[in-house]
């Protein structure tokens, strides 16, 4: 280690073994499995399809962070584990999450915020979700080498809760894939029919 980088000295050694403590060590990150994943992206090309499906009323002037590169980040917070929009919030400056962006760690610009990930989020419409959902399964498609013979689509259901003005719960069943079964024409339907409703939390801890 050179002498130069600010060694904190008189440590005892632990095992035989020295040890060293320095200041240097620059911007850290838990999350640098997420290189690895936004080249996988990358290679698949799903930010920018995503982003050539909506329309971007943004005057091109003042762009800072693009729609593919904020899909990008917005997609690979929630695979590391960062659901939530104010996650952005908190790891813009993430040297991983700007790297994965396309950016330098240390003198690269800051990823989106927040709001910018809100407004982003209610930005397609219909016409632009619809296209979303073709190029995802353009993404499906163009990962089989030939075209098979059956493809299996095992679907459950995802419990979407709601609280109207009466305040009593309701548990709807998500089911916008699909459109064929009569009973699930609508892009949501309450929970009954022939699925039993959601089991309630009997509140034990």
């Amino acid at each position: 280690m050179d002498d130069s980088t600010g060694i904190l000295p008189g440590l005892p050694s632990v095992k035989g073994k020295p040890v060293h403590v320095a200041f240097d060590g620059g911007q850290m990150t838990s999350d640098a499995g997420i290189l690895l994943l936004a080249a996988i992206e990358r290679r698949l090309g799903i930010a920018e399809r995503l982003a050539d499906c909506i329309e971007d009323p943004r005057a091109p002037e003042r762009v800072r962070h693009t729609l593919a590169e904020m899909i990008r980040f917005r997609a690979l917070l929630i695979a590391a584990g960062y659901p939530d929009g104010n996650d952005c919030d908190a790891l813009r400056a993430d040297p991983a999450f700007k790297m994965a962006v396309g950016r330098l760690p240390e003198s690269g610009a800051d990823l989106c915020s927040q709001p910018t990930i809100s407004r982003l989020e209610n930005l397609p419409g219909a016409t632009a979700l619809k296209r979303m959902m073709a190029a995802m399964v353009e993404v499906f498609c163009d990962s089989f080498e030939q075209v098979p013979r059956r493809i299996v689509l095992d679907i459950d259901d995802t419990e979407y809760r709601v609280h109207p003005a009466t305040g009593a719960v309701q548990c709807l069943l998500r089911q916008p894939l699909l459109p064929a079964d009569p009973h699930l024409r609508s892009d949501h339907r309450q929970a009954g029919g022939d699925h039993p409703a959601p089991r309630q939390d009997t509140g034990r801890r």
